[in-house]
């Protein structure tokens, strides 16, 4: 998730709260998809998936508003 923009995304984590919480619900819903996302029902599956494209979403938008100003 955003290799290219390793070092923005270092900056915005050590010195953003909001952009931290957000990667950390977005690594926490990557890995219980991971982990058990072969036992949970479709519907709850797409819904974890969702949440965490929307979180990724998010994220980008801090990025592109770090990198651009």
């Amino acid at each position: 998730m955003f290799e290219d923009q390793l070092q923005a995304v270092q900056e915005l984590l050590s010195t953003s709260d909001k952009f931290r919480q957000l990667h950390d619900q977005y690594q926490a819903i990557k890995n219980e998809i991971e982990t058990y996302g072969h036992v949970r029902d479709q519907f709850s599956l797409e819904r974890l998936k969702k949440q965490k494209l929307m979180l990724k979403d998010q994220m980008a938008f801090m990025l592109n508003q770090h990198t651009s100003s």
